[in-house]
């Protein structure tokens, strides 16, 4: 079938002149050329490196051509068996006809039946049969092998004689099935020279010929299979083919054929002289490397067949590479299709992932294969995983035990016909064995030595990919395929049913607590689990023997496996993915194969597969939630999407929407809730006046508060990375303002004591140096914290700094329900702790493993293993819905931490819902993150640009007087404030303490209307009266209102940052920023802790002016001044530990303060007495 036979576009497939030579044409000037790969050959390594590199290439960097020499689409070479018996070439076919044409012929042109005939490495060129010239940048050999024929047979007597076959591709077949039905062959005796994986396929289509009269097989080795089996596996699959009627002769090779006078096949010359008569002979023997367009390119090939590649698969010729059967990695090459697909993987990773708009990554390079199979050949189910061949290395410590025990009758097995393996009758019908190992290869005879090299299953997940000492890359072809995973001794456990035709042996370390490998005959069941258990190298919790003994015929439905658990070895498909296609409305197992390729290797992973898919069908979740406060009758999660679905954009629309009494104020829990979840919607400056008054202290002035009532500045510096010229900046600044200064754990530098009247100026400064928010005030993303990687790092395997720059490039200044943090390292090694973090990155040499939900803090948690082997183009869609997902659903204040643990299912049902779209939202919470990343700006560079907004930051909105409330003292060359003291008095300041009665007070002018920004929201600024210092609060539709400054718990002069908030009897109170004492403001009450109050004071307006009634400032200030309340250096008193030194307060003279137990408060950060434990941040 040519490519225009499919009915696609003639430039998709087909020999259009404008196609000749893609290179000729330069595009537009404008637009980025993008890459010519050129992919020769379409077979299933081929077409799996086509597939992944449009799935990876998001970027669209990279055209793909290719040619392949075939007629057909590329189809499963390992079904051929199957194709006996439908003979429709279509249904092995594993895209279907309407893939190919659906495929944008900007990134993808095929060809068929056409071959590529020269490859010219100096003009970046090939050209094919048909004279088609292709450019590339960089080509790809997927040329695969061909099957291999004696010496006796060359070339030109293979193409004369009729009756010689190969066992290899569509054509092959057709020819068999076509000589099958001639006269002279029916009911005839077909041969099959070779008892290997292909031999018996061969062996099994030309059994089910119904014109052919015998098979016979004729195998080397003393039993079939001996490259996955050892003697008595293979003594199994011996009789179970011999009690099919076929002939099947062992230790016995073949040295010639026998042909008539018209070259037809008359029968076969055995080793020992003997003439076997057939009629039709099928050679099985082993597959040479199709690597002569490489070789006459000059590239680098072996002696023995294969194009040299290095761990990265590159051949020795610029910009060419090889993978599949034709490549030869460390004196290897492989015949079967997982490590193709898995070269594949690699190729496409490192032309699409290395370098991208996240940061660069290590290229990905080529460890041993696992060669773990699972076939049903001759009607027989066998499998071999992990390092089945440990026991011929490795000295066991065990004596042998034998149990035997009786089992029901059985029919007797056929007589057979083979004498070379009656010895083994003599052995126990049924038996578990534990046995002492051998020394050699039985199979092979070859004697392998401690030195073998890794492993053919890679039994760490997640490793370094460390290249192989070169003393380690010699050494016997068998030993590298099957090196033992362990120095130790190893045992081994044995069943053999030889009524069942079941034979099964597993090797365990010696402690019985780790499996190292094992094959399985007859009875493959639990294959997918102990694959599962060898490659992650885990630890057993059942005795051994129950992994021999089998389900006792309980259907496997895979409820027990992990979703990263590979199901289908050929195409690498997990069972997370087969559950992401459900989820995605997949609902039939035709789909399921299209969507994942499942099934369309080998096919033995199909009952797994379909026991997978029905039960993810009958799978569903559920959720539950509280109410926020008092004011709103549902949860933080519904009343974001109450926000987002009626597009509420201020506090009051909210309240008058969704509260309970729509004309509330709200309170300092609902209202830094809502405004969190107003910039989580739609990100407006959170300075600006309708969102001001929403926003604790620190998001009000964009800078954390410290406990002497100044702020710390924190400039964002992304991943770490900082020019020396920014650093000297930020020396500067420092010095300027008298900043202390200090490098945090998240790998920025922080400035503390910071005037807020300074902030604006401070700012400014560090704008114009290029510098802007590092949102160290807000709930919001705060670091991404990483190490060097391959920056500089010698071990570095991903650009952990290029990543973390852009994940939090990305992500700044967007508001969640709690801080977020993030940590990227380049290796396993894990410098940076990103395990540690909400969302953390770990590189491996095949991608990113993702963590999600750790955190420090007081109930530190590790965080989860969420997924791994992440391309990185692929990571910032997982983040994007992990963090999307968490803005909408978490609780106020909680960490990602908290809300894994009380989410409803867990990380393996939030798997569910963001890798698998169980709920069919990934889309849109993609799309969200996207829009909201897109509103991002400065809100510092907003600031400093506004005049009116600078205003906020005055420390008095009626003088320019400043005051410090508490002393500064030097440690270690730098400033900071003394220490609080250990135990401060619970304190009640009242208006009687005052010398002057009230109504001796007088109204006076200190503030103006204006001063206040009025709004529809509450607002607050400070004033200075003497050397007391004043709260002025505006509410709306309540009034104005006036405080004393000062938060008598820790003695701070903060109330007018505080969040004003009304109770359910619309009694208003002023929040302190600091620890959450709630102070009614009409008479200073504290309202969640008795043994505090304040003095209130009264405002009246008259015009634009606020007059409120005080006494004299000298009266005053003996009560609430603030040299009287301010926080000394102590001269008596040091601090023990770390040769600090003490505080003292100011003496309150002769004032009648109302003093209580001294021991009533516990310290500095504790929540003391009263208040809300939960808000002491």
């Amino acid at each position: 079938m040519s490519s225009t036979a499919l009915k696609v576009s003639p430039v998709m497939g087909g020999t259009s002149d404008d196609d000749m030579d893609v290179a000729t044409s330069p595009p537009a000037a404008s637009i980025q050329v993008p890459k010519t790969i050129f992919v020769a050959g379409l077979g299933m390594v081929g077409i799996a490196f086509i597939e992944k590199m449009l799935n990876l290439d998001e970027a669209r960097r990279y055209r793909i051509i290719t040619c392949g020499e075939e007629a057909h689409l590329a189809y499963n070479r390992v079904a051929l068996t199957d194709y006996f018996q439908h003979r429709s070439v279509e249904k092995l076919y594993l895209n279907e006809v309407e893939w190919y044409a659906q495929q944008d012929p900007e990134r993808f042109l095929f060809h068929t039946d056409e071959q590529v005939t020269s490859l010219d490495t100096v003009t970046h060129s090939i050209t094919t049969n048909k004279g088609r010239v292709v450019k590339y940048d960089y080509c790809v050999l997927a040329t695969g092998s061909e099957s291999t024929l004696p010496h006796y047979i060359p070339p030109e007597r293979a193409e004369k004689t009729k009756g010689v076959f190969v066992y290899r591709n569509i054509s092959d077949i057709e020819k068999i099935l076509s000589y099958a039905e001639q006269k002279h062959v029916k009911g005839g005796k077909a041969v099959v020279v070779g008892g290997g994986l292909l031999g018996l396929e061969a062996a099994k289509a030309v059994y089910d010929l119904e014109t052919i009269g015998k098979v016979a097989i004729i195998n080397r080795q003393a039993f079939p299979l001996s490259r996955q089996l050892d003697d008595e596996g293979g003594e199994i699959v011996l009789r179970r083919i011999e009690a099919m009627g076929v002939e099947v002769l062992t230790k016995t090779s073949v040295k010639d054929i026998l042909t008539a006078e018209d070259d037809i096949l008359t029968g076969l010359v055995l080793s020992n002289d003997q003439h076997f008569d057939a009629q039709m002979v099928i050679y099985a023997i082993g597959i040479t490397p199709r690597d002569d367009l490489a070789r006459k390119a000059g590239l680098e090939c072996k002696d023995k067949g294969g194009i040299t590649v290095d761990d990265l698969l590159r051949t020795s010729a610029p910009d060419v590479y090889a993978i599949g059967e034709c490549a030869s990695w460390r004196d290897n090459t492989y015949g079967l299709i997982a490590p193709g697909v898995e070269m594949a993987d690699i190729l496409s990773f490192n032309f699409t992932q290395v370098e991208t708009g996240v940061g660069d990554f290590k290229p990905r390079q080529m460890n041993m294969p696992d060669l773990s199979t699972k076939l049903k050949l001759m009607g027989v189910e066998v499998a071999s995983f992990g390092d089945y061949f440990a026991d011929t290395r490795t000295p066991s410590r065990g004596v042998p035990r034998v149990k035997k025990t009786e089992v029901a009758p059985a029919e007797p097995l056929p007589g057979s016909r083979s004498t070379q393996h009656h010895q083994l009758y003599g052995k126990p019908v049924w038996e578990i064995a534990i046995e002492e190992s051998k020394g050699t290869d039985s199979a092979l005879g070859v004697q392998v030595t401690s030195d073998t090299i890794a492993s053919s299953v890679s039994i760490n997940a997640s490793s370094t990919n460390e290249s192989l000492p070169a003393e380690k890359q010699s050494g016997e072809r068998h030993s590298k395929h099957h090196a033992a995973t362990t120095d130790g001794p190893v045992e081994c456990l044995t069943y053999r049913d030889p009524f069942a035709y079941v034979y099964k042996k597993y090797i365990f370390t010696a402690d019985g607590k780790y499996l190292l490998g094992g094959m399985m005959v007859g009875d493959t069941s639990g294959y997918v689990k102990l694959v599962s258990l060898v490659k992650r190298k885990k630890a057993i919790g059942d005795p051994p023997s129950k992994f021999i003994i089998g389900s006792g015929g309980k259907e496997e439905d895979g409820a027990d496996l992990d979703d990263d658990t590979q199901i289908c070895s050929c195409h690498n498909v997990t069972k997370g993915a087969i559950a992401a296609c459900v989820t995605a409305g997949i609902d039939n197992l035709d789909d399921l194969k299209a969507r994942t390729k499942t099934g369309t290797g080998c096919g033995g992973c199909m009952p797994l597969v379909t026991n997978i898919f029905k039960t993810e069908m009958k799978k569903a979740g559920h959720a539950v939630s509280n109410n926020l406060c008092v004011h709103f009758a549902m949860t933080r999660q519904e009343l974001f999407t109450v926000i987002a679905i009626r597009q509420l954009k201020t506090f009051p629309a909210v309240m008058q929407s969704a509260g309970l009494k729509p004309d509330s104020v709200g309170c300092e829990l609902c209202k830094p809730t809502v405004g969190s979840i107003l910039s989580s919607v739609y990100n407006e400056l959170v300075v600006s006046p309708a969102h001001h008054a929403n926003q604790e202290t620190n998001d009000k002035y964009l800078a954390n508060i410290q406990r002497n009532g100044t702020f710390s500045v924190i400039p964002r510096i992304a991943g770490g990375e900082i020019t020396p010229d920014k650093l000297i900046v930020l020396g500067q600044v420092a010095k300027k303002y008298k900043l202390y200064t200090k490098i945090t754990g998240g790998q920025r530098i922080d400035l503390f004591g910071a005037q807020k009247q300074d902030l604006p100026d401070i700012w400014e400064e560090l704008n114009n140096a290029g510098f802007e928010s590092g949102h160290g005030y807000g709930k919001a993303l705060r670091t991404v914290k990483s190490c060097v990687g391959t920056s500089w790092c010698r071990y570095g395997i991903g650009d952990s700094v290029g990543m973390a720059i852009y994940l939090e490039e990305r992500y700044k200044g967007i508001r969640s329900p709690h801080k977020l943090k993030g940590g990227v390292s380049g290796c396993v090694r894990e410098c940076a702790e990103a395990q540690s973090k909400d969302f953390g990155l770990i590189a491996t040499d095949k991608g990113w493993n993702i963590f999600l939900a750790g955190n420090g803090g007081t109930n530190p948690r590790h965080a989860t293993l969420f997924t791994t082997d992440v391309p990185p183009s692929k990571v910032v869609r997982i983040l994007d819905r992990f963090l999307m997902y968490y803005i909408r659903t978490a609780d106020k204040l909680m960490r990602t931490a908290r809300w894994i643990e009380q989410f409803e299912g867990g990380i393996e049902r939030l798997k569910k819902i963001l890798l698998d779209d169980e709920l069919g939202i990934c889309g849109e919470l993609e799309k969200q993150m996207d829009e909201l990343v897109g509103t991002y700006s400065d809100e510092w560079n907003a600031v400093v640009k506004d005049a009116e907004r600078r205003k906020q930051f005055r420390q008095f909105a009626n003088t320019e007087e400043r005051l410090s409330s508490m002393e500064i003292i030097h440690e270690r060359g730098q400033r900071r404030p003394a220490d609080w003291p250990k135990q401060l008095p619970p304190t009640k300041l009242q208006a009687s303490q005052i010398a002057t009665p009230k109504s001796e007070w007088e109204w006076r002018k200190l503030v103006t209307v204006q001063d206040l920004i009025p709004s529809n929201v509450t607002t607050s600024a400070a004033v200075k009266y003497g050397d007391s210092q004043l709260a002025v609060f505006h509410v709306p539709n309540k009034g104005f209102f006036a405080t004393q400054q000062m938060c008598p718990h820790k003695r701070a002069f903060v109330l007018d940052h505080g969040i004003v908030g009304d109770d359910l009897n619309g009694d208003v109170y002023v929040s302190c920023p600091l620890h959450k004492r709630n102070f009614r403001l009409t008479d200073g009450e504290c309202l969640n802790d008795k043994e505090y109050s304040i003095i209130s004071f009264d405002v009246k307006q008259v015009g634009e002016d606020l007059l409120i009634l005080l006494p004299e400032p000298e009266q005053l200030d003996a009560v609430i001044g603030t040299t009287k309340w301010m926080v000394r250096q102590a001269s008596a008193e040091v601090i023990s530990r770390g040769g600090g030194q003490g505080i003292e307060i100011a003496a309150l003279d002769d004032s009648p303060i109302q003093n209580t137990d001294l021991t009533a408060c516990g310290g500095s950060g504790m929540s003391c007495g009263g208040g809300n434990p939960t808000l002491d941040w």
